[in-house]
Parts: C-alpha cells; structure tokens; sequence
C-alpha cells in the first residue's frame, strides 16, 4: 500500500481539490475535517475522525497512519499560530515523516499583511521540528477579486497603485498534488523547497475592475481609500478590530509591493501556463454572478 498522505480541510476548496486530484492518481488517503459529513467521497479514501487543529488529540487520532500532512492553514484569528503548532506536534506523534504547508506570499515576520505574519511563524515552528517538508507560498487568490467587489461595482482600498499576482485555486491544487506524489512516483521530493504559487501576471486594480468590467457587462471601478477611510468604510461590518487589520492590511501590503511578486513555479511544478485573470474569470462566472449587470 501507499503511504497514506493526511489531507486537511478536505471539504473546502484547497483541500478539496488536492484529495480530488490525489483520488485520481490512485493515492490513499485520510480525509481530515471538523465535520466528517461534508468530506467528499472519494475512492482510495478515508474519512478520519473529526478533529480541529486546535485538539491535539483528536488531531493525533486523525492523522494516524499517515506518512505526509497537507496542512491547509486554518481559517483567521488570534490564536492561529498555536493551533498550527498543535496540529503540527499531533502529526509527528502519529508518526507523519512529511509536512507539505499552504503558507502565503510574502510571508515575514514584519509583513505589511498582518496574516502573512502567521505563516512564516508557522514555516518556523516546522522547520525547527527536524521534520521534512515543503511550503507553498500561495499569492492572494483570483477569485477573491469578484468577491471583494462591492454590490455597486466598486472595489474600495489602500492599495493605491500596487499589483497583485492572483492565484487559481486550481494552479495552487494542480501544484500542491505534483510535490506530493513526486516523491511517490520516484521523483524529486521537494524536501525544503519554498514554493511561489501566482498568476502569471501581477495586476493593477485598474486593470483587474477592467477585467471584471467586461466579464460582467457593467462598469466596475476602484476607488482607492487611505488608511483612515478603510477602516472607517469597514466599521460596518462589526468585526474584530483584528480581522479588519487584516483585511485592511492586505491592501496596503499590494500597495508596498509586497503581493506583486510573479513566479514561474506553478508552469514549473503542473507543466502548464498559470492561469491569467481572464481566463479565471471565462471559467468561473459564478465568482462575479452578483456583479452581474
């Protein structure tokens, strides 16, 4: 048998896709999730026992049999960090030999985009256990353009004249599932390789509101804001002073130049152009479907 390879987040859109693509190249796998009804079936896989990063236990009892994690961060808050150190220390209890890790673009100890600090403090705490591993630094994703779309056509943020090289989900899937069945197939490892997942191209919010303004049929602008503005326009939403640093942030990191960044991994890793903006758009018409005019 194949070593199984531990799949998190199986039931959202990263790890969604990666077990899809695992499933098909004939691979075992566990499943891992909070609610084992949402996880897909999938053949040559199991689902495991619900577990949180957060529950070392459960995590453990999750994780076991598997010789590689795919760890899928967890979704945003305070606490992030330690969850990752949980479900990292629960993984080699188990006896995982491997971490493959979905970080971010730009990840830093002083990045402007506060979230980005998380994931080079997890990388860290990986690298410090000794285990073998692999990180996929994934730029700000494509279909996150639309979605921060306003209902009036009208992108708001600091991000003044900056660029972002957008990701597809299904490059940053397509990548991750080459470096885990690379070693399988009797190829490269991967082993401590740093991976840059873009788009082809880093894009200017004229540009992208250009994009989705012919996709969608209706004038769709950016209007940039200043620091103070984009937390006032965000006040709306009651959320955690935290959570509107960084969604605040992230805007002013693509103002710094900080999400611009272009790579040629994606095409290295899948053996195919990354998939531009428009072409996003042509195939994903539901990300813009409330923009719709």
């Amino acid at each position: 048998m194949t070593p199984a390879i531990a799949v998190t987040g199986a039931s959202g859109r990263i790890g969604g896709r990666v077990a899809r693509r695992l499933a098909g190249a004939g691979v075992s796998q566990l499943l891992l999730g909070r609610d084992p009804a949402r996880l897909p079936e999938l053949p040559g896989a199991v689902k495991a026992p619900p577990a949180s990063y957060g529950d070392a236990e459960a995590m453990r009892a999750a994780v076991d049999g598997a010789g590689t994690l795919f760890l899928v961060s967890a979704h945003e808050a305070p606490g992030r960090v330690r969850e990752h150190k949980t479900a990292v220390d629960a993984a080699l209890a188990a006896g995982a030999e491997r971490i493959v890790y979905v970080s971010l673009l730009g990840a830093a100890p002083d990045a402007t985009f506060t979230f980005a600090r998380d994931h080079w403090h997890t990388e860290q705490y990986i690298r410090s256990t000794g285990v073998r591993h692999t990180f996929l630094r994934d730029s700000f994703y494509q279909a996150a353009l639309p979605a921060m779309t306003g209902k009036d056509g009208v992108i708001r943020g600091p991000a003044g004249e900056g660029r972002v090289s957008a990701v597809a989900h299904e490059d940053i899937a397509d990548a991750a599932a080459a470096v885990l069945l690379a070693e399988l197939e009797g190829l490269d490892s991967h082993d401590g390789a740093t991976y840059e997942l873009t788009g082809p191209q880093a894009l200017s919010f004229a540009e992208i509101t250009r994009e989705l303004s012919r996709a969608t049929g209706r004038a769709i602008s950016y209007v940039p804001q200043t620091r103070e503005e984009a937390y006032a326009s965000r006040a709306v939403y009651k959320a955690e002073p935290w959570e509107v640093q960084g969604w605040v942030s992230s805007y002013e990191a693509m103002a710094n130049g900080e999400m611009e960044a272009v790579s040629d991994d994606v095409p290295r890793l899948t053996g195919r152009p990354a998939t531009t903006f428009a072409e996003f758009l042509r195939e994903n018409p539901d990300s813009y479907r409330h923009l719709a005019g």
